[in-house]
């Protein structure tokens, strides 16, 4: 007779990172993401060496399908896959079948059928990942869609604050700005509420969603009364481009009412750390002097931490491909 506690313990371990695609936040185990923050940690000093390369992902191919603009995103993920050595491809949508009426759907079969090792895209509607991610064989990242989520700038935002704060349980988060049109936003509540945090998101009612409480994070419309003691004030970009209608007065109005200037970051904790996903407009949801104060900004740390959160990501995904045993 088998015993099947003996049976049980023959098994191997349960590969700590269970997923094909990173589409999002959602559907992660807290154990999971901190074990990708992990990951991410030995990238960092290496991003730091006078010689960066690493041949992991040789003879890989990783294509950078974005369908919408970007400048950081792009960079950082196009450095993050040349550095462990793959060959990346960016795909120029602008001149792309996708501009002549080619269907979403035709451009995953086109991609899959260039034997791409993994896919990495960024689109501006919502749920556009996941589809492509259904059509194609390969790993699928999300590097950003529509409003729904943007995994991991969350990733690098979390990693930032673990290093400068040492913890992110019980933390206070303030999210602040505009928060309706943000999938930054969103993944970094989904992120930051599953390790722990204390979530706030602060701005106008017009930008903040319908029942965000459901969310678990406590919204404020008052900026003051939601910096109020926080430990991590991170501040969003006003999407104009995404908005229909009056959101907002004017840009001026804003700054008066949700800009973050020095005088406001004094209602947080002395030592809150402010961070912001870039690009800034400055002068309207944050003034220069805070985005430039060495103390308190970690602006600029996110930027390198993305480098290393890509580099740690591409590496898990891959993993299967590359035949490492207990990965599929």
């Amino acid at each position: 007779m088998i015993d099947p506690a003996a049976s049980q313990s023959k098994r191997p371990p349960a590969t700590p990172f269970p997923h094909r695609h990173l589409i999002g936040i959602a559907g992660l185990q807290p154990h999971e993401i901190v074990w990708l923050l992990d990951e991410a940690e030995q990238w960092i000093g290496f991003n730091r060496l006078a010689a960066k390369h690493d041949d992991r992902l040789a003879g890989l191919t990783v294509i950078n399908a974005f369908f919408e603009n970007s400048t950081r995103t792009l960079l950082s993920f196009e450095i993050a896959g040349k550095r462990l050595g793959a060959d990346v491809v960016n795909m120029a949508v602008a001149q792309s079948s996708v501009k002549k009426g080619e269907t979403l759907i035709d451009t995953a079969v086109t991609l899959n059928a260039m034997r791409a090792d993994v896919i990495v895209i960024r689109h501006d509607a919502s749920g556009a990942v996941q589809l492509i991610a259904d059509k194609v064989d390969c790993p699928v990242l999300n590097a950003g869609d529509g409003r729904h989520e943007h995994p991991t700038q969350a990733l690098l935002d979390a990693l930032t604050i673990r290093r400068r704060k040492g913890r992110i349980a019980g933390l206070t988060v303030a999210i602040c700005g505009d928060v309706l049109h943000s999938r930054v936003a969103r993944s970094n509540i989904l992120l930051l509420t599953a390790l722990g945090a204390d979530v706030r998101v602060v701005g106008p009612p017009t930008l903040l969603p319908a029942r965000i409480e459901r969310m678990g994070v406590t919204p404020f419309t008052d900026f003051d009364a939601g910096l109020d003691g926080a430990d991590v004030v991170m501040m969003l970009r006003l999407q104009r481009e995404r908005m229909e209608g009056g959101f907002v007065p004017s840009p001026r109005e804003y700054h008066t009412l949700y800009g973050l200037t020095s005088e406001r970051l004094e209602k947080a904790a002395m030592d809150a750390l402010v961070m912001h996903p870039g690009p800034m407009n400055r002068g309207v949801e944050i003034d220069s002097s805070v985005a430039d104060d060495i103390d308190r900004s970690a602006i600029t740390e996110q930027v390198e931490m993305g480098v290393a959160v890509r580099m740690a990501c591409l590496d898990v995904l891959t993993r299967g491909r590359r035949g490492i045993e207990g990965w599929s």
